[in-house]
């Protein structure tokens, strides 16, 4: 039977192994160098605590087929939760997702004429001329108001960039309110009778959203699918017709023989693991593609609660952080009692002042924040900790696609070699994204050999993809 080594146990691999497996297609081996599945989408235990990896949701844009088998592998245990979170903005809180009601109350009266304002005056903008900018596109299609109150700012703050120097691609990529029309649906999509399905919802497995990738492998393995955990791929080495993958764990050292590879790993860091290596011209492209990092600062405190709402969002330079979850009110759980966590995210760069800083130093930043906000503590934290990750968003500074497209095409060709999933496309997808292209790449696999015209129509679908707020 055909064997395929799957590198990375995020949704996207641990979708392909179960799906694989499933079909009868191949066997499968995945390695996974993390002690659990999951990746950035996986969960953890601490303290009495169900984690998760900063803020997560699996939307009902999920294609049906995808959510028809999460609900078969959690049955009761995947919740179906209303959304509640609020946003910051010039001082004043927001509820997200935006309700009418809610805006008329609280937003901010000059900010709600001027974006009016804005409305109107676009039916006589000019059209646009020149290259694209993220700024561009958002400033065109949504005014100055809201672009610099919210949408620039809190680029500034994800990408570490100036919204201007970002790739138009950015905006069509992560903004799916990126006109008036699509926001007034938005706020209109909170009306009774005027709800599209699933709109102001989320699931969200009991687990914690770990259980979603846990469920895929356990399923996996069911079938006969080894994954392996603790395992860092190394290198991948073409070997006449066939492949090698040399991994790692500890002093140990282990080769995988396969057929093909399936690689959900960072398309930057497969390119510098190919053997033979390649072209010094393709690895300069690998080198021009950078990512985001994320710290997570979490902090105990000592309440069963500490605030009604799931996640808070912070466009403004004024705040370090971009957004805090609590994970009880996301499961709604009540255990442990007495005790609470919150989750800050914070972007950086890896090496910069903040990725440096101790946990002690990144509490004090994210009190602080709380605090300006009116949102103290209610007493100092039970202790603090953090989980870095240096790989968090793709960065689409202009021009970006003319490193990209070069290092993705020359990968391509590799025969029976794919990159898929979020971080093997360089892209700002979801949970229901990856896992769609998980069960795309199983549907290109027959009798051993890999349909590259049916990927590329695929590919052409990915395109479409939207991160959902």
């Amino acid at each position: 039977m055909t064997h395929v080594a799957i590198l990375g146990g995020g949704p996207a691999g641990v979708g392909a192994a179960w799906r694989l497996a499933r079909d009868k297609k191949a066997s499968v081996t995945l390695l996974e160098r993390g002690s659990a599945v999951g990746g950035n989408a996986g969960s953890f235990d601490h303290a009495g605590h169900r984690l998760d990896y900063g803020s997560h949701r699996l939307h009902p844009a999920c294609a049906p087929e995808i959510l028809a088998d999460i609900r078969s592998f959690l049955g009761a245990d995947l919740l179906d939760r209303p959304r509640h979170g609020r946003i910051r903005l010039l001082g004043k809180w927001v509820h997200f997702p935006l309700k009418p009601a809610d805006l008329l109350l609280h937003l901010d009266k000059g900010f709600a004429i001027s974006s009016a304002r804005d409305m109107v005056a676009k039916r006589f903008a000019p059209p646009a001329t020149g290259e694209e900018s993220f700024a561009s596109v958002l400033e065109r299609n949504l005014g100055p108001t809201i672009c610099r109150h919210f949408y620039f700012p809190y680029a500034r703050k994800i990408w570490g960039i100036d919204p201007s120097q970002l790739s138009a691609i950015q905006a069509k990529k992560r903004v799916s309110a990126g006109s008036f029309g699509k926001l007034a649906r938005k706020v209109l999509a909170s009306v009774p009778g005027m709800k599209p399905p699933g709109a102001g919802r989320f699931f969200y497995p009991r687990g914690g959203y770990g259980a979603i990738s846990e469920a895929y492998a356990s399923h996996a393995r069911d079938l006969g699918a080894e994954i392996l955990l603790g395992w860092t791929a190394s290198s991948v080495e073409r070997t006449g017709a066939s492949w090698r993958v040399i991994a790692r764990r500890g002093g140990e050292e282990r080769a995988v023989e396969a057929d093909h590879v399936w690689s959900t790993l960072p398309i930057t860091m497969l390119a510098r693991m190919l053997r033979p290596e390649p072209p010094r011209e393709i690895l300069a492209l690998a080198d021009a593609i950078g990512y985001r990092a994320m710290l997570l600062v979490y902090l105990e405190i000592a309440a069963d609660r500490f605030t009604q709402y799931d996640a808070h969002y912070f466009p403004g330079l004024d705040v370090t952080i971009t957004r805090l979850s609590e994970p009880k009110n996301y499961a709604v759980r009540t255990e442990p009692r007495g005790r609470t966590v919150l989750c800050a995210e914070l972007p950086c760069a890896v090496g910069d002042r903040h990725w440096d800083a101790s946990a002690e130093e990144l509490a004090r930043t994210v009190e602080n924040d709380l605090r300006s906000c009116g949102l103290p503590l209610p007493s100092p934290p039970i202790q603090a900790f953090v989980r870095r990750l240096p790989q968090a968003y793709p960065i689409y500074p202009v021009g970006y696609e003319r490193a990209l497209e070069p290092l993705d095409h020359w990968i391509g060709e590799r025969e029976n070699l794919l990159s898929y999933g979020r971080q093997g496309l360089f892209a700002h997808d979801n949970t229901h994204h990856a896992l769609a292209m998980a069960y795309a790449a199983v549907d290109c696999l027959a009798d051993g050999r890999f349909d590259s015209e049916r990927w590329r129509a695929h590919r052409e679908v990915f395109a479409t993809h939207v991160v959902e707020d």
